[in-house]
């Protein structure tokens, strides 16, 4: 871990949340509802005050996980999800010039990779794979130890992947639940809790189709573990059994014997990923 404080910055569908970790540890957060209505230049002024109000005298780099498509050499954030102003935005250049500390950008499923590797369940690993198992699936791949962008920083992206009518996603996140069932992903968590049938049938049918991609992962990556976090991960346990019994059927035997598939602990991973660009940068 470098002795210096790292700024993690995670903006997210509705807030901008900034973070201040040293030593393996989140000291201090800001957050900020992000006004989508917003231009470029309100959005970055809220995004400069939150890091004034964490940055101190030893904060060596700032890291900052968004949901886009990302120039990460050039630091150049383009069509974030969310904000329909930021068509493209310079961001390191911008925030380089304001704080003067090298600044390090990549989209929000990479910084979830890198940060269970150096703060959540794959640290020791060096063949990681992270899945974010939310609205959308997205997913970040750490390979011999270094995040794996591709050359524009879409590499892993898995829930893109054809898949039966349509694409990966629609059967392996929330889109599933309404798609093809029509009903809401919360309520239908809080029915199989209660034990009801025909949403723990539900959850075993989308365990299925997250067993397909996990076979998809293991034949593209051979990972040694795979992370998976984002909310629908919360219903692990649902969805755990069916997706097991998929996997059986994988070509090689020894490589199932080894995987590890674990959910996300850290609450504040998308802050840490962020914050840990800048160790993965220094693992060159």
């Amino acid at each position: 871990m470098a002795t210096k404080h790292l700024i993690g910055i995670d903006m997210g569908a509705t807030n901008l949340r900034a973070g201040l970790v040293a030593d393996d540890e989140l000291l201090e957060i800001e957050t900020v509802a992000i006004d989508q209505s917003g231009g470029v230049d309100p959005i970055i002024a809220q995004l400069i005050d939150c890091i004034d109000k964490i940055k101190t005298h030893e904060a060596g780099s700032i890291g900052i996980g968004v949901p886009s498509v990302v120039d990460f050499e050039k630091g150049i954030v383009y069509d974030v999800v969310n904000i329909p102003s930021w068509k493209e935005v310079h961001l390191k250049e911008i925030l380089e010039d304001e704080f003067n500390i090298p600044v390090y950008i990549n989209n929000d499923a990479n910084c979830f990779a890198v940060g269970e590797k150096y703060f959540g369940r794959a640290r020791g690993y060096n063949s990681v794979v992270g899945v974010t198992i939310g609205s959308g699936m997205g997913s970040g791949v750490v390979l011999d130890g270094r995040l794996y962008s591709g050359s524009n920083c879409g590499a892993g992206e898995i829930g893109m992947v054809p898949y039966k009518d349509s694409v990966m996603e629609h059967y392996t996140s929330g889109q599933f639940f309404e798609r093809e069932h029509n009903t809401d992903g919360t309520e239908l968590f809080k029915l199989a809790q209660e034990d009801d049938p025909e949403a723990l049938q539900i959850y075993k049918e989308f365990g299925t189709h997250v067993g397909v991609a996990m076979k998809t992962i293991m034949y593209m990556f051979d990972p040694e573990i795979i992370v998976l976090g984002g909310s629908v991960s919360q219903a692990y346990p649902l969805f755990k059994e069916s997706m097991l019994h998929e996997m059986q059927n994988f070509g090689y035997p020894k490589s199932l014997e080894k995987i590890e598939i674990k959910v996300s602990e850290q609450k504040h991973i998308a802050i840490l990923g962020a914050a840990a660009l800048i160790l993965d940068r220094q693992a060159h």
